[in-house]
């Protein structure tokens, strides 16, 4: 999910401004030996900083929302397009937010499309869901042959260093995943304050999220099941060549750290790159 630069909005205070809709278009291409950011579209209070390339022709682009946080009524929308034979690594700066509601959903959309040959990371910090928070998430990702993924998504609900749990509120997720031009893989998860304090649910966690990656292969599924061991909250499925993690964790920093063991594993088989994490992870 996106994530958000700091502003002047109080955490936790309800929604001050509403009603924003904000849409960022992005395509990327290969360009003498390294991805370019061809085109950079946007509308609203979304926006990217300039590319980074830490480990040569890979691009990093690092995704903005200076508004402060997502509230009731705001819309957000997000497509990115990553051409033949380019590389892309996407990722927040900071967490997500979104804000307590008084009724009306806050919404956020992100549409990825992975040509043939062509290669895109999504790896968006935390999203912190407030209690009494009402929002909606969509990610579709279109892949076509030879196409190269890695995606998370990390989901922290209310804040428990503060003593606040998620006792009302919802959270709608949905993923859909196309493999040039058929249905390959569709869920859709409701999560409310039911489903956070349920055995069948997120039992009492805070946090939870799940990751997605393809090509992987059946060596890849083991080393993944070596790194869960005897871990209750942790699991690891392979449909096809798509990798499934998912996880459930008191502390939403100790699940995105499981994620990244993951995709230190399994990164160089699937993108023919080292593991070479964004700065700003470290900071």
């Amino acid at each position: 999910m996106l994530a958000d630069a700091e502003s002047g909005i109080t955490e936790g205070a309800p929604e001050m401004v509403s009603g924003w809709e904000a849409i960022l278009q992005l395509g990327f291409a290969a360009k003498n030996a390294k991805t370019v950011l061809v085109e950079r579209e946007h509308r609203g209070p979304l926006t990217v900083q300039r590319p980074f390339y830490p480990e040569g022709g890979v691009c990093h682009v690092y995704l903005l929302h200076p508004p402060g946080g997502i509230v009731a009524g705001d819309r957000l929308s997000i497509s990115v397009c990553a051409a033949t034979k380019s590389h892309a690594l996407l990722t927040t700066p900071a967490a997500g937010k979104f804000y307590r509601s008084g009724g009306e959903q806050a919404s956020q959309s992100v549409s990825l499309k992975i040509a043939t040959d062509a290669t895109l990371e999504w790896l968006p910090q935390e999203t912190i869901v407030y209690e009494g928070a009402r929002m909606t998430s969509s990610m579709v990702i279109e892949l076509e042959q030879n196409a190269g993924f890695i995606a998370w998504e990390v989901l922290a609900f209310g804040r428990p260093a503060a003593g606040e749990a998620f006792n009302s509120g919802e959270a709608m997720l949905n993923w859909q995943l196309t493999r040039d031009g058929k249905l390959f893989y569709q869920e859709r998860l409701r999560l409310d304050a039911k489903a956070f304090s349920a055995r069948w649910g997120l039992n009492g966690e805070s946090a939870c999220g799940t990751l997605f990656a393809s090509p992987t292969s059946a060596a890849h599924l083991e080393a993944v099941q070596q790194l869960i061991g005897e871990h209750p909250n942790r699991g690891v499925t392979r449909i096809d060549d798509m990798l499934i993690c998912r996880a459930i964790d008191a502390r939403a920093d100790q699940l995105r750290e499981f994620f990244q063991q993951v995709w230190q594993l399994i990164r160089t088989d699937i993108v023919q790159q080292a593991p070479c994490s964004p700065r700003i992870w470290a900071t």
